[in-house]
């Protein structure tokens, strides 16, 4: 056994228990009185901003009991639970942080084997260790970490904020809270003395500083306008006054002790009175913003309407709008125009404003698409108006015009979207708009070139009927009716682009129809770059088409070969003649080209080996023809159903023709799953998955519209055929996109190997496209103006046809060149 011995420490001893009590001091005083440290920081940093000076002297009397009272209960709840260190305590910490506690050792004494020689001298190595240990004992520092007991951080929102007002506000303030928990005696008032305090407070828009009166000398100011004068008076009421005439306030009290008023214009501020000071003020007015239009509106590509406008403002505009309101009086009120049209409120339109960098002066566009908004293609008036951080606002005068919009040169899709048009100018038009769109309907094949804008219209004229024959159009029925005849017009206009001979000739037939209705030139450019899209895939069609064996092309009376780059100058020299305005010319051209299209032959190079998935694209073509077979009749026989049911006629045949085009819709759904099981152009490239992904869909809306047909359905039938045919026409698409990227690949790899032989040249020595075209890309023509040298080249052969004098051979053969050309 041990028994316990004191033992008196060292001097280095002395200093850690020293060092570790005041450690437990600290600590144990942080954590009783940091709730009344926190208030105090709060309570300091309102003085040092002048609380005091915002709120009256009798409120300010009970704020101030209410701080006192919070500041005392929050000292003694601290006082309450401090519990005071001992220097055991401190010493019972300093021995928990040393190996061996030494302090504990040391003061043990040896008991068994007192007597044993040995066993003393174990015990004196042990005890000379133990003060080796101690000889390195340091003071324990107190923990000062009180997030469990402040877990909002009250803290250090009290003590940023008491920084804050050492730095930019008044700290030595803080000593007014004991004047104003007592109430001054009216001789300690005139002893004190009145005083007075001015601030002036710009717009935060104007990025100036604020301007503290009493420290400015200067007695003349430029301040802007809408500024924030504040003016206090201390000490006895009425002795202090101000006088100014640079607000608009109409009566006021001089004397009043607080005072505050907007600058709005140049003039003079006086505070009378003891210490007094005077300043002549110029206001620097914020002047409103102001906004023009630059040039008229135009039409981009795709209907988009361009506005460019010039704004400014001297401090930045804020914001802005456009205003379009339909101009009544200049509608040219025939057909469905003639009604009076449905209220409708004039359109607002944010105006685009830069997200970054200055305002003061803004040149921009404003672009939006109108296309499908009633007043589309009407007489409408546009004003622009924007605002300034003042709330002032600048406005244009109405200007009028036609709003711009999408315009279609189809004309079956202009009538469809003249008929919405009279649909949504007022409701009124429904019967109209119904019986027009059955005469429409009354010939579909003639009328429609495609089985899916055959459904579509059908659709859309029978919601439009049943809405007619129960309670009327409503606005949500008009509005739906209004979008799907957007889309079939969209899609009369555009067509069908699975075939690049049928996008071909729409592209043609939509620019000859713009050149005679006067387009304007964004819309000729829009049509122009169509024409060339389609002319170039068209034209790589024909490349890609095989060569059958054996067999040549027809030679009938005198060909001549012309290059895919001769045809796109020809169509730049169109284009050139319709910026220029030369109409009848351009239009002349046109036709030459389109006559020229009709006979192309695409000069092929010798291989003609296919690429890799034809057979599959040639017999998915095919059953995407037999789809729009059954397609058709399924429509027929939707029609037939109708005049039976108008008939009264309610027989059994439609039921075996629905058996029979169910059976035909099965083996097509059947025929399109073993064709997904072919070799596919793209297999394990994006293009080709997204192919396969098209073709499932087609797939599943084929079988669903064969279970349609066989509950008798023929109405979903048909929705659900349109969208298998639109799903194998996606399909072929990415095919087509996943073959071309195949053969630029192959064209890529064998373009050296090509240059290096003579064999894939004409008989002249010229190269061969990669499309099988006969020609060169060097230029020929030597000079920039190629169009001038054809036009001098031209007027020469006439010029010799006109000499009769030569012989004959030679003046026909120069008729049959002008002939040609």
């Amino acid at each position: 056994m041990l028994r316990r011995k004191t033992s008196k420490p060292d001097s280095n001893l002395r200093r850690a228990l020293r060092g570790t009590l005041a450690g437990l001091w600290a600590e144990r005083l942080a954590r009783a009185f940091w709730p009344f440290t926190t208030l105090l920081l709060f309570y300091i940093t309102a003085l040092g901003f002048g609380v005091q000076d915002v709120i009256s002297r009798d409120l300010s009397m009970w704020v101030a009991l209410a701080a006192i009272t919070t500041l005392l209960i929050a000292f003694l709840l601290g006082g309450w639970r401090l519990r005071v260190p001992t220097r055991a305590e401190a010493a019972a910490r300093l021995d928990a942080t040393l190996p061996g506690r030494p302090l504990s050792a040391l003061a043990d004494e040896q008991v068994i084997g007192a007597e044993d020689e040995a066993s003393r001298l174990v015990w004196r190595a042990h005890l000379h260790r133990m003060q080796q240990r101690l000889a390195q004992a340091r003071a324990i520092p107190g923990d000062l970490r009180l997030a469990r007991f402040d877990r909002f951080g009250l803290r250090y929102i009290a003590l940023t904020g008491f920084a804050v007002a050492l730095l930019f506000g008044s700290p030595s303030r803080v000593t007014e809270i004991t004047e104003i928990a007592q109430v001054p005696s009216r001789a300690e008032a005139v002893a004190l003395g009145p005083s007075w305090e001015a601030w002036v407070q710009p717009p935060a828009y104007t990025g100036r500083p604020s301007l503290y009166l009493n420290e400015v000398e200067r007695a003349r100011l430029e301040l802007p306008q809408g500024s924030r004068v504040t003016i206090r008076f201390y000490g006895q009421e009425g002795v202090m006054s101000v006088q100014e005439t640079l607000s608009d306030r109409d009566e006021f009290d001089p004397t009043e002790m607080a005072q505050d008023f907007e600058l709005e214009q140049s003039g003079r501020l006086s505070v009378r009175g003891p210490g007094g000071r005077d300043w002549e003020i110029a206001a620097l007015i914020d002047q409103p913003p102001s906004v023009e239009l630059r040039g008229t509106a135009e039409r981009e590509r795709g209907g988009l309407m361009r506005q460019d406008f010039v704004a400014e403002d001297d401090y930045g505009v804020t914001g802005g709008e456009v205003r379009v309101a339909l101009d009544l009086d200049a509608v040219e009120r025939r057909y469905g125009l003639s009604a009076e049209p449905e209220p409708r409120e004039a359109m607002t339109v944010p105006l685009p404003m830069p997200a970054s960098g200055s305002r003061t002066e803004i040149e921009d566009a404003f672009i939006e698409d109108f296309s499908q908004h009633p007043w589309a293609n009407l007489p409408v008036t546009i004003a622009l108006q924007v605002e300034d951080a003042r709330g002032q606002t600048g406005d244009t005068a109405p200007v009028e015009m036609v709003l711009p919009g999408r315009r279609f040169f189809d004309p079956m899709a202009a009538a469809v979207i003249e008929l919405r048009r009279d649909l949504l100018w007022t409701r009124e038009n429904a019967p109209r708009v119904g019986q027009l769109m059955r005469a429409i309907g009354h010939d579909p094949d003639e009328a429609f070139r495609s089985s899916e804008a055959r459904i579509r219209f059908h659709e859309t004229r029978e919601l439009l009927l049943a809405s007619l024959d129960t309670d009327g159009l409503d606005t949500a029925t008009r509005d739906d009716l209004a979008q799907r005849m957007w889309d079939l017009a969209v899609l009369l206009e555009e067509g069908e682009l699975a075939d690049a001979r049928e996008r071909l000739r729409r592209a043609q037939e939509r620019l000859d129809e713009a050149v005679r209705n006067g387009a304007d030139p964004s819309e000729i450019a829009e049509l122009m770059e169509e024409l060339r899209e389609a002319m170039r895939d068209y034209m790589r069609q024909l490349a890609e088409q095989p060569r059958e064996r054996g067999e040549a092309p027809p030679m009938d009376g005198e060909t001549m070969e012309i290059t895919q780059d001769q045809i796109q100058e020809l169509m730049d020299r169109i284009q050139e003649l319709m910026e220029e305005g030369r109409m009848d010319e351009a239009a002349e051209l046109l036709a030459q080209l389109n006559a020229l299209l009709e006979n192309l032959q695409i000069a092929e190079g010798e291989g003609g080996e296919g690429m890799p998935g034809d057979q599959a694209m040639e017999d998915l073509g095919e059953t995407l023809r037999n789809q729009q077979d059954l397609s058709d009749d399924t429509f027929n026989e939707l029609q037939e159903e109708f005049r039976n049911r108008g008939e009264g006629d309610e027989g059994a045949d439609g039921d075996g023709m629905d058996e029979e085009l169910a059976e035909r819709q099965r083996g097509l759904a059947d025929q399109l799953r073993d064709q997904q099981l072919q070799p596919l152009p793209g297999e394990g490239t994006a293009d080709g998955e997204a192919a396969l992904e098209a073709l499932e869909r087609a797939q599943r809306a084929m079988e669903e519209a064969a279970e349609a047909l066989e509950e008798g359905d023929t109405g979903e039938a048909l929705s659900r055929q349109a969208d298998a045919m639109e799903a194998m026409r996606e399909g072929m698409r990415a095919m087509n996109d996943a073959r071309a990227q195949d053969q630029r690949d192959q064209m890529g790899d064998e373009g050296m190997d090509e240059a290096g032989d003579g064999g894939n040249r004409d008989p002249l020595g010229r190269d061969r496209s990669a499309g099988g075209e006969v020609g060169t890309d060097d230029d020929m023509l030597q000079g920039e103006d190629v169009y001038r040298r054809a036009q001098d080249l031209l007027q020469e052969l006439r010029r010799r046809s006109a000499e009769l004098d030569r012989p004959e051979a030679e003046l026909d053969y120069l008729r049959r060149l002008l002939d040609r050309f």
